[in-house]
């Protein structure tokens, strides 16, 4: 046989065998994929979608998040409130039923096990409160109880942020004035446009570095902080691809980078030896033989991502729903005109104060449920799970879906209204109907202190400014929720400076 024969038979070969592996390999993700289906036919009903993808791409569809979203409003008329799919590369239950989310909140770690993608693991690192599992997870939260439970109404926790949102509030009269818009001549009048998402973060921001690491906003350390921070959030709701360049890659780099400035903060506080500066972090030293120092820096980046996100996150919402409902936003001003009627014109706000916010509480809790800021939480089966007509397979994914239960019409009458007196003697604020921070073991634990921290800045922003959402701008699930222009309000002081 000749050469050039022999290679062209070798060459067919090889392709045959590459094609072989080729089909071995569409086979075997085929029947990987649609194999669950066989094996577990009790499970809900639902549809598996395309193989590998599944319906992970139609359940991350951008939607409002005061809404379902298509993919939910379709399953849910098809399906039933629970139903089977396949998100995340693995075969999942949805859950739109608040019984069968209450029963999976509680059942933590015996029948249900928190089941974050890889690629979250890999930014928020190996001890992070929200990854860690078993007696490690309760460890952790006991401590950030302990330290919110110790911070929430203490004088110097509310005075730092009153202190903070004055700051943020007053810095707007300095604003350049929009086009068009007249000044009063004293110096502090005329409309000013404010991109209030970024204001608000600016003032979470300024508040949580303060209470975990004792660290004002004009320190360069705290700058340096925001700006690996910012860096960090963008990658955790990005593409989990590692490749330079990538947000995901920035932001395993920016949580380095904290790392690495959290635990010089962690050495210079060792060496001054007992000087203590009441915050977050001497805690975390004085159980210096419960957490390593890993534990410690996960913690600390815990509370900035807790404390900064959902809180910021909470303040726009309010902010918005407020702007278009002006008799909620009068009832609200009503409330902290009474209250600051009855204090000297610098003295601060107390926790009595912050009791006789009823209306403003009301106000918090509606934007929550409408807002929806959790859309869902990821859990596991760690065994073959009944629940009334429903079987749960060993292994499977579990999505309890918070939103939809927020939204439902048949517990929440006019659900997609704001309707702030709903809340009036109500005890929803802790059914199985309303779980905007969670529930079970993994409640999050700094929830009581975002609530604190929106209404002192709500008080010293109703009582300054008049404002109107700027354009069309709603908050969007991706399925983070974000206002996609930053929110832009077109803000009046209500008294010129003097």
């Amino acid at each position: 046989m000749r050469f050039w024969e022999w290679r062209s038979m070798m060459a067919g070969e090889l392709a045959l065998a590459a094609l072989a592996i080729l089909l071995a390999s569409l086979l075997g993700l085929v029947l990987s994929h649609f194999l669950p289906l066989l094996l577990n036919p009790k499970a809900p009903r639902g549809s598996f979608g395309w193989p590998l993808l599944g319906e992970t791409l139609r359940f991350l569809t951008p939607h409002a998040s005061n809404t379902l979203g298509g993919f939910l409003e379709d399953h849910c008329s098809r399906y039933g409130r629970v139903f089977k799919s396949h998100l995340f590369c693995t075969p999942t239950v949805v859950s739109c039923d608040p019984d069968l989310n209450h029963f999976i909140l509680q059942n933590e770690e015996r029948l249900f096990q928190c089941s974050y993608p890889r690629p979250i693991h890999g930014i928020l690192g190996k001890s992070s409160m929200l990854v860690v599992l078993g007696e490690d997870h309760k460890r952790l939260r006991n401590l950030a109880l302990a330290l919110v439970t110790s911070t929430r109404l203490k004088p110097s926790y509310l005075s730092d942020i009153e202190k903070i949102a004055l700051h943020v509030v007053g810095s707007w009269r300095h604003h350049q004035p929009a086009a068009g818009a007249k000044e009063d001549g004293g110096g502090g009048g005329g409309v000013r446009v404010v991109a209030f998402c970024e204001e608000a973060r600016k003032f979470a921001f300024s508040v949580i570095v303060k209470q975990v690491l004792g660290l004002s906003p004009e320190e360069p350390v705290t700058a340096r902080i925001l700006e690996d921070f910012l860096a960090f959030m963008k990658g955790l709701i990005s593409f989990p691809l590692y490749i330079p360049g990538t947000p995901y890659a920035k932001a395993v780099q920016a949580r380095e980078r904290i790392s690495s400035t959290v635990k010089g903060i962690i050495e210079e506080r060792r060496s001054a030896g007992p000087c203590k500066k009441g915050d977050f972090l001497d805690v975390l030293l004085s159980s210096s033989n419960e957490l390593s120092d890993e534990e410690k820096v996960s913690f600390v980046l815990d509370s900035l991502l807790g404390g900064y996100e959902t809180t910021s996150l909470l303040i726009s919402m309010v902010v918005y729903f407020l702007g278009q409902s002006a008799e909620d936003l009068d009832l609200v001003k009503m409330e902290h005109d009474s209250i600051r009627s009855n204090k000297g014109k610098e003295e601060c706000l107390t926790s009595e104060d912050y009791k006789k916010m009823e209306y403003t509480q009301h106000v918090i809790n509606e934007a929550l449920r409408c807002g929806n800021i959790v859309k869902f939480v990821h859990r596991k089966a760690l065994k073959d799970v009944r629940y009334k007509e429903y079987l749960i397979p060993s292994g499977w994914k579990v999505l309890p879906v918070f939103s939809a239960v927020h939204l439902n019409p048949l517990l929440h009458g006019s659900a997609q209204h704001f309707q702030p007196r709903r809340w009036e003697g109500s005890s929803q604020g802790t059914s199985k109907c309303f779980t905007p921070f969670g529930g079970g073991p993994r409640l999050c634990p700094g929830s009581e202190l975002a609530k604190v921290e929106a209404a002192f800045f709500i008080h010293h922003l109703v009582l300054n400014y008049r404002w109107r959402i700027d354009g069309d701008d709603i908050p969007m699930a991706y399925p983070y929720v974000e206002f996609q222009r930053g929110l832009p309000i077109e803000i009046e002081p209500i008294c010129p400076e003097s």
